[in-house]
């Protein structure tokens, strides 16, 4: 004997309320592709949800340093980009990104951004055999001699440029490795040369970055931006 119609209906409607209780509102996800924050480690999230805003959707083109840069990626360690984005990097608007140092990554999402930029960015023999002057300062500036260099290999650009480099205000935003990066590993997307620059043949030695990045520093600024008038 067929059930009635009315029957039928009815199991139908229980069946399709049945399948969509895992949709409703409130009820908890079960998909593999849904994770807790903590636990993802896609490089292109990680990147686009905490780097990418100073740094460029494609590590270029960005306010802060070029990591898209091949050179800056042959240039820079796997400790040294690890250090940066788990306490910040002091004299910058970079700022701690390790729980351990009130930021929002772990660990694991730390060295994942790491080898994420290594596998994106990087490009065997980019340098092209040449030995680059060292990522860290390994030797003693002389700022003056660091502006006689700077105007024979830097001004002729900057002086035309808006980005006034040489400005207190500009260099309070800036730390001495980061001047030391851009000026060894140039940035491209801005059209910047590596420590090469235009010259063929004439590339700047280890003591001239140095010097340059001596100079620059002592130009900074304690206090950048406007001061306030006493009178108000």
């Amino acid at each position: 004997m067929m059930p009635p119609p009315i029957l039928v209906s009815a199991a139908c409607v229980f069946i399709l309320l049945l399948s969509g209780c895992n949709d409703a509102p409130g009820y908890p996800k079960t998909s593999a592709e849904v994770l807790r924050p903590q636990d993802q480690l896609s490089f292109d999230i990680l990147y686009r949800q905490n780097c990418s805003a100073c740094h460029g959707a494609d590590g270029q083109n960005g306010a802060a340093i070029d990591l898209g840069n091949p050179e800056y990626q042959a240039l820079v360690d796997d400790r040294s980009l690890r250090k940066w984005i788990s306490g910040g990097m002091p004299g910058t608007q970079m700022p701690a990104f390790a729980i351990s140092m009130g930021g929002t990554l772990t660990d694991s999402q730390i060295d994942a951004i790491v080898l994420g930029m290594r596998n994106t960015w990087s490009q065997r023999a980019v340098l092209g055999g040449r030995n680059a002057p060292p990522y860290a300062q390994d030797q003693k500036g002389d700022a003056l001699r660091g502006k006689e260099q700077y105007n024979t290999d830097c001004a002729s650009c900057h002086r035309a440029s808006k980005q006034q480099v040489t400005s207190p205000d500009y260099l309070a935003l800036v730390s001495d490795q980061a001047l030391r990066s851009i000026i060894i590993a140039g940035r491209p997307d801005i059209g910047h040369p590596d420590w090469r620059g235009d010259k063929p043949g004439s590339p700047l030695s280890a003591q001239d970055v140095t010097d340059i990045v001596a100079y620059l520093g002592s130009s900074r600024s304690a206090t950048p931006g406007q001061p306030y008038r006493r009178d108000r």
